[in-house]
């Protein structure tokens, strides 16, 4: 296998949660007493976090206060709604079972907040497949910042040339660039037009594609 470490995003990348999370910042707004916003809106404003997917959200007219508030609004919301409709994209759950049984080591690396992406992750049945979850809120900084993809190379012991990260936007391209590893993007996500600006070594359309990337190494384009 060309890689040995793959670290992935999660919203867009793993999992299917564009509505909840637009619900829930519609529900976010309505509670601050405003009218709904396109869910298409909101959906790009993820990536940078929650509390900057609230902050664009309620607009630039709130105050500091309201984006305060407002977030710890949606945490609440959000816990209690983060699975109503939120489902893993097709053949993520074969694919992971198919890397890890080839001897790839798995993490996670997201924006998220990590108590909510490590109960998504395990209510799914996938906490078995990664070794790692880490959140937005498990560093000091986010990413595209490389802290945590820096920190993940050194718990594993893995050169940056045997790294992939994968993920649904340009936030994970800028990581991995950022922490000199090669990336991979999907086009089925929540930002893949993102991609425009910030091309990854590797795009795929399906999961299929992530593992095909990993297991038959072709050649980065």
């Amino acid at each position: 296998m060309r890689f040995e470490l793959l670290v992935f995003d999660l919203d867009g990348t793993l999992i299917d949660s564009k509505l909840d999370l637009g619900l829930s910042v519609n529900a976010t707004r309505a509670n601050a007493g405003l009218d709904p916003i396109a869910h298409a809106e909101i959906y790009s404003y993820v990536g940078n976090g929650a509390p900057m997917l609230i902050r664009k959200s309620l607009g630039p007219a709130a105050s500091d206060e309201q984006a305060k508030e407002g977030l710890l609004f949606f945490y609440q919301y959000y816990r209690e709604h983060m699975l109503d409709n939120t489902c893993l994209y097709p053949a993520v759950r074969e694919g992971l079972d198919r890397l890890v049984a080839g001897g790839s080591r798995l993490a996670v690396l997201t924006n998220k907040p990590v108590r909510f992406s490590s109960e998504i992750i395990a209510r799914l049945g996938l906490d078995g497949h990664f070794e790692r979850i880490y959140g937005g809120n498990s560093f000091e900084t986010k990413k595209p910042d490389p802290q945590g993809l820096n920190l993940l190379l050194e718990e594993f012991n893995t050169p940056r040339e045997r790294a992939l990260m994968v993920g649904d936007s340009s936030v994970d391209v800028l990581t991995a660039r950022n922490a000199e590893v090669a990336s991979c993007g999907v086009t089925y996500g929540l930002q893949p037009e993102t991609f425009v600006e910030y091309p990854p070594d590797i795009l795929v359309d399906h999961f299929d594609g992530v593992v095909a990337a990993v297991m038959e190494a072709p050649a980065i384009v």
